[in-house]
């Protein structure tokens, strides 16, 4: 009887430990994004789908990696009664739960456009035909045109010469049948959704109009993707600005390059010496305008700039996580410069051995 009781513990323990392995591969499994292939395609869910025969197309389309943990996380959690059917489009990546969460929402032919941070007009416009083919055919010249209708913004910026810095970066759904002036649209008032009206004071008490603000914006969107150091990124912009001094980003010249449909990907000796007054290294002052799309983030750094005596900044080579070191002297600049330009050296040199090892 001993030696039952002890097998009897022994399996109980053994179920136990099988059991809590299970739960966390199927936790582990419905928690993970999964990269999938089909985020520019249409999944259809028909109607009178059983939720065992809706996971299966997901796990069949590669939209979730396995049918069994989302099934029995969905046995567990889930309810019939709210999966919709219809024809949807899964991110990619996307976790399990978050492509049954899309199911629930029943939000069905729409098309998910994502606008990343520090887009220009050019690269939006080339999406907007890619995501949305019109019959005729709308190419991306008549698509820039209609950005150059400022009637959505002219109380923000009444000035303003296109609508570059004022669509909204992020990812919509947006109606199949929508027109690009529909898509432009929806980007606009997103963006008047994050710009606040206290805004429009605190870029009087710095001087500056609202359109300067999202100038600087993107200038720091461009310049810096590390969140904690924009604020020091937009103290340099400004204490340039204030002493004359060419704010000397090219990021503005790649701007001028685009514009004049010339960008090839690489900035150019011509791109640096470009007349224009985008060319932030030959003008003393801001660009005209926008030179991409802006982020609340950006924004709000432009708004509420360190105060520091920075007048430089090179890329943190140290840490290389795309944040910079900052300096206030012309001689420490160049000190951080020349070992940038060491690493980055080295980095080619790195690129050119494996390139050849690989032929």
């Amino acid at each position: 009887m001993r030696r039952l009781a002890i097998i009897a513990v022994a399996l109980l323990i053994l179920l136990i430990a099988a059991a809590g392995g299970v739960s966390y591969w199927v936790y582990s499994n419905v928690h993970t994004p999964h990269p999938h292939t089909k985020g520019d395609d249409f999944v259809r869910i028909e109607k009178g789908s059983t939720p065992k025969e809706i996971i299966a197309k997901l796990a069949d389309e590669g939209v979730i990696s396995s049918y069994t943990a989302t099934y029995i996380y969905f046995r567990l959690y889930g309810d019939a009664s709210k999966l919709e059917a219809g024809d949807y489009q899964f991110e990619s990546p996307i976790t399990p739960i978050q492509a049954l969460k899309e199911l629930e929402s029943g939000e069905q032919r729409t098309i998910k456009l994502t606008i990343p941070e520090g887009f220009t007009r050019f690269d939006i416009a080339k999406r907007i035909t890619q995501r949305f083919p019109q019959n005729p055919p709308l190419d991306e010249q008549a698509v820039l045109a209609l950005m150059d209708d400022t009637s959505l913004i002219r109380d923000i910026a009444p000035n303003a010469k296109n609508l570059e810095g004022y669509m909204y970066p992020s990812t919509y759904s947006v109606p199949r049948d929508a027109k690009p002036a529909d898509v432009i649209k929806i980007m606009v008032e997103q963006f008047r959704k994050v710009w606040k009206p206290e805004w429009n004071d605190l870029a009087k008490q710095l001087g500056r109009s609202p359109n300067d603000i999202v100038t600087i914006g993107s200038l720091i969107e461009t310049e810096s993707g590390v969140e904690a150091e924009r604020p020091t990124v937009a103290s340099v912009i400004y204490n340039r600005l204030n002493r004359g001094i060419p704010l000397g980003i090219d990021q503005t010249v790649v701007y001028i390059a685009k514009m004049e449909n010339r960008w090839d990907g690489t900035i150019n000796m011509s791109d640096l010496n470009a007349d224009s007054p985008y060319n932030t290294r030959k003008y003393a002052d801001l660009p005209p305008g926008p030179i991409s799309s802006v982020s609340e983030s950006a924004l709000n750094a432009a708004l509420h700039p360190a105060q520091t005596n920075y007048l430089y900044y090179v890329r943190n080579v140290e840490l290389n996580d795309g944040s910079h070191w900052f300096y206030s002297s012309a001689a420490e600049f160049e000190k951080g410069k020349a070992e940038y330009q060491q690493w980055l050296e080295q980095q080619r040199a790195e690129k050119r051995a494996e390139e050849n090892s690989n032929n």
